[in-house]
């Protein structure tokens, strides 16, 4: 498979994951009327939430990987998340729902594990950091179109129809995955023996290096995975304007998707860290004049400003997790398939932990997400300038 093939299946095989939350956003208004709930219910935002601690399944799959291959994983992956979004579809009720979601989600984990340890077997450093921000600038397509795709098929289906459809593409992906080769040859392979996995678990939750870019990437995912759930609640029940929310969130997934592209050029030039650097002081300025903003005009804000602001943060925090995930695997060498496990483990379950909680406090408020982009900023330039290791390019 050459470069440009496997970037672009790279992409979708994450895009499942993404699809698998943005389609059905617009279908949460139906999803309260169908379950009874009042219009103000944050129930549906847990429909996401679910799915994202089902990726607490990664550190299994990481370890498996390790032993198995990548492919191995890969392909017990789509089955949990295909058998996961049917269920979910046809769910009688929400709870069942929620269980569903957790088994999609643990499907998403393995292949969203394999996509990255895959990347890590085949590049290192800032050529990762580089391959990866290609994948994502495709992969964030999808935020922009998928919005829009749920209103089409609620058009002329139900809510149902649009729960059905990441299972549906996730059909061809898989068929298009056994193109697809092996990146961890037998012999680089570790023991299934709890000695080894102790060790290699030691190995990299003692990395202080990995330790200090998971943590950037992970409570940067808090306020990402909180805006994600509730961007629906805040647009139509906060600000009033339902009729905005598709174009709100496909415009923010096109600044997210230009950054992702623009990194790709930036982690070439500049490396890594150097790039993250300079990102993240602009990420803690963003957030401090919009906290600033909230509150001297009031809570909300400006519908336009708070908007403008949270895009531009996002867009930001997606340029620096391909970097931050590249700078945390790279002293990982043939461990990459546990250490791809724990960082993907800690990233999506800690951080949309993290997030529900505060979705939580934003039934009529803004300000719970405010102040905290606010301090996540704060938090990761500390993480971020106090590594002191000499490098070349920053």
């Amino acid at each position: 498979m050459k470069t440009a093939e496997f970037i672009a299946l790279s992409a979708c095989t994450m895009m499942l994951t993404a699809l698998g939350i943005d389609i059905m956003l617009p279908a949460f208004g139906e999803l309260r009327g169908h379950f009874g709930l009042p219009p103000e219910s944050t129930a549906p935002a847990q429909i996401i939430v679910f799915f994202f601690m089902g990726q607490v399944a990664q550190i299994i799959f990481g370890v498996l990987s390790d032993r198995f291959g990548r492919l191995a994983i890969l392909r017990i992956g789509f089955p949990l998340y295909i058998a996961g979004g049917l269920a979910a579809a046809v769910a009688p009720t929400l709870t069942l729902m929620y269980v569903a979601r957790f088994i999609a989600g643990m499907g998403a984990s393995a292949v969203f594990m394999t996509t990255i340890a895959g990347v890590r077997d085949r590049f290192v450093g800032d050529r990762m950091a580089h391959i990866m921000s290609l994948i994502l600038t495709i992969f964030l397509f999808t935020p922009i179109f998928a919005p829009f795709l749920g209103i089409a098929i609620m058009s002329v289906a139900s809510w149902q129809m649009v729960f059905l459809t990441p299972p549906l593409f996730a059909v061809v992906v898989f068929l298009w995955s056994f193109r697809l080769h092996e990146s961890l040859p037998p012999e680089r392979r570790t023991a299934l023996a709890w000695p080894s996995i102790r060790r290699n678990i030691g190995s990299v939750v003692g990395n202080r290096v990995f330790l200090r870019y998971m943590a950037v990437t992970t409570i940067l995912f808090a306020a990402l995975s909180s805006y994600v759930s509730s961007s629906e609640h805040i647009v139509g029940e906060i600000y009033h304007k339902p009729e905005l929310f598709a174009w709100i969130f496909a415009g923010i997934g096109l600044l997210m998707s230009l950054c992702a592209f623009t990194n790709s050029h930036l982690s070439s030039r500049f490396g890594a860290r150097l790039t993250v650097k300079g990102a993240l002081i602009v990420y803690t300025i963003v957030g401090a004049l919009l906290l600033v903003v909230t509150l001297a005009a009031g809570d909300p804000p400006d519908m336009l400003v708070f908007f403008v602001a949270v895009a531009l943060m996002l867009a930001i925090n997606l340029a620096v997790e391909p970097n931050s995930s590249a700078l945390a695997l790279e002293p990982m060498g043939e461990m990459a398939g546990m250490a791809a496990s724990v960082y993907g483990t800690l990233f999506f379950f800690v951080g949309s932990s993290i997030g529900a909680l505060i979705s939580h406090f934003m039934v009529h408020s803004v300000f719970p997400l405010v102040i905290s982009f606010f301090a996540i900023g704060v938090v990761t330039l500390i993480l971020v300038f106090t590594d002191r290791r000499p490098s070349l390019r920053g």
